[in-house]
């Protein structure tokens, strides 16, 4: 397949380094020329572009997209008049509230659009970090609507089995935005507000494993995560809601030295 890959972040020139080491003709477009010239040299693009009209958009079967998402439609939007008859549109964003319907609602008659979440990513950002090895084992999300064509609904999975990832399911909007809420975002909530409730520089000496968990899932990109944040917003409010009624009732039963209360609601184990 020549598959081209829109936006080579972390996550997209570590699809293109993938796809091409399983036999894929890469295109890759990037708004940087210098982002161009890297791929290039590290051999995970067969061509490169950051000129969206000249011809190697038309070419595409595939074209995956990288981009926050909130560049996603405006993308579409802007360029879709130059891809070729029957290609398949694919994002890869965390969150699909907001994102997946207005563009159904504009993807051309002509094309097909498909949405996917390969669940690996990095807190590292830039092409000079990509690693293709990220998707092994990962797990892969295929999102289906009322508007799915089963055929790409396929396709998109066929490309998660290229990609190496080993848990492949396929969710509705809902689904997956109430699970990353929780599994993803929140844990991200959680790992920056305790980052930021001491800066006692002393306690690095003491760090043990679980901390400096904690310390890389806090060091996020700020600007995809707070609009992933704001695009599941209902969501994430509930379960930080729920969270803080949580903790909230371990403390209480701590303050009263409640021990069966500790015990009962597994708190302690």
């Amino acid at each position: 397949m020549k598959i081209g890959i829109v936006g080579l972040g972390l996550m997209g020139a570590s699809y293109a380094a993938r796809l091409k080491e399983r036999g894929q003709t890469i295109y890759g477009f990037a708004r940087r020329q210098e982002t161009i010239d890297k791929a290039l040299e590290y051999n995970i693009v067969d061509k490169g572009t950051i000129h969206m009209e000249d011809g190697l958009l038309h070419e595409c079967e595939i074209i995956i997209l990288g981009l926050y998402p909130t560049a996603l439609k405006p993308w579409i939007e802007q360029n879709q008049q130059y891809l070729q008859d029957g290609c398949v549109i694919m994002d890869i964003s965390g969150v699909k509230s907001n994102i997946i319907e207005p563009i159904e609602q504009i993807v051309d008659s002509r094309l097909s659009f498909v949405s996917t979440h390969p669940m690996c990513g990095r807190e590292s950002q830039g092409i000079e970090h990509y690693d293709p090895t990220i998707f092994d084992g990962a797990n892969y999300i295929v999102i289906e609507t009322d508007s799915s064509n089963p055929k790409d609904v396929q396709l998109a999975k066929a490309i998660g089995h290229l990609l190496g990832c080993k848990n492949i399911e396929v969710l509705d909007i809902e689904n997956h935005d109430r699970m990353i809420g929780f599994l993803s975002q929140l844990t991200h909530v959680i790992a920056v507000s305790l980052m930021n409730t001491h800066e006692n520089e002393q306690f690095v000496k003491y760090t043990g494993d679980s901390f400096r968990d904690l310390t890389r899932i806090a060091a996020i990109n700020e600007d995809m995560w707070t609009e992933l944040f704001l695009l599941n917003k209902e969501i994430l409010l509930d379960e930080t809601n729920q969270f803080i009624d949580t903790i909230t009732h371990f403390r209480d039963a701590l303050k009263s030295e409640d021990s069966q209360e500790l015990q009962s609601d597994g708190t302690v184990r």
